[in-house]
């Protein structure tokens, strides 16, 4: 591993509830109806692009991919429909660590088997294919729901960020900082796919 670069690009990812393909402006559209689900947008402990955005924002994050720091994907449900981004990024090749994040979904399928499958896929990828020794996932430290959703991944708390960030209305975030392992993997795995096992109703 020393001396290597973390070897990280555009990949589609696939699943029975989920994949993930690469983003593109073509997916505009589809990502502007999907943020219109529930108005997904107006959530203040999370940073979603409007509909009015979503262009800028396509062209922001392909941008960090064409710096080498961001793999941005398109969330595509099992019929196709597009429903939401998520991303690799603050990808450091030197140290092959990645941070899930910058992800948001149509309200209508949060909390489904889209979400758990996402994170399985992307997780898998990291370590397996890629060798990360770590990924990282970071919230608002005020957004409750999602840093349960981290912790019952079997994330542990790294810290938190203090005024780490300042938001679109002026107010400043606390960023809870999460890490997985390489070698809490195959934990974190057997409860994801676990959780996937489960009847749904």
């Amino acid at each position: 591993m020393s001396g290597t670069e973390l070897a990280i690009g555009p990949v589609t990812l696939e699943g029975e509830h989920v994949r993930l393909v690469p983003l593109s402006q073509e997916h505009h559209d589809g990502l502007v109806d999907a943020v219109r689900s529930g108005d997904v947008w107006r959530l203040w402990v999370t940073s979603v692009p409007s509909p009015e955005g979503m262009a800028a924002e396509i062209d922001r994050r392909l941008g960090l991919q064409e710096a080498g720091s961001m793999v941005p994907f398109t969330v595509l449900g099992p019929d196709g429909r597009v429903e939401g981004m998520t991303t690799y990024m603050n990808v450091d090749r030197t140290h092959h660590r990645v941070e899930i994040g910058s992800t948001w979904y149509a309200a209508r399928v949060q909390r489904t088997a889209l979400n758990t499958q996402a994170k399985r896929l992307l997780l898998a990828h990291a370590f397996e294919a890629l060798g990360c020794i770590a990924v990282e996932l970071r919230t608002h430290a005020m957004n409750r729901a999602s840093r349960r959703a981290i912790e019952r991944l079997g994330a542990k708390l790294d810290g938190v960020l203090r005024s780490h960030m300042i938001l679109p209305d002026g107010s400043l975030r606390d960023t809870c900082v999460y890490s997985i392992l390489a070698h809490e993997w195959p934990a974190v795995r057997a409860n994801l796919d676990a959780a996937l096992s489960r009847p749904r109703t």
